[in-house]
């Protein structure tokens, strides 16, 4: 049954693409919240640290995944057979 989970790569392409830009705004957004729920605790040089690493971890993540699912360059063929 686990041969069906890992049959299929990562998606690459125009839907790693919008994958990748869709988990990168998302971890903007929290970047943004954070910085806000921290503005009157922590001084701004450990906020924008704080959201610089958020950020960072996303452009991360987001460029993995886009790395790992666009896949080889060329397609793989399989070796000639000896005619008999």
């Amino acid at each position: 049954m686990s041969i069906l989970l890992f049959d299929i790569g990562p998606p690459g392409g125009s839907i790693g693409i919008g994958i990748m830009i869709a988990g990168f705004f998302v971890l903007a957004a929290i970047s943004y919240i954070v910085f806000r729920l921290l503005r009157k605790t922590v001084r701004i040089a450990f906020r924008l640290a704080i959201v610089a690493a958020i950020l960072i971890i996303g452009l991360i993540g987001a460029g993995m995944f886009f790395f790992l699912g666009s896949g080889g360059g060329s397609p793989v063929r399989p070796a000639p057979q000896r005619p008999r």
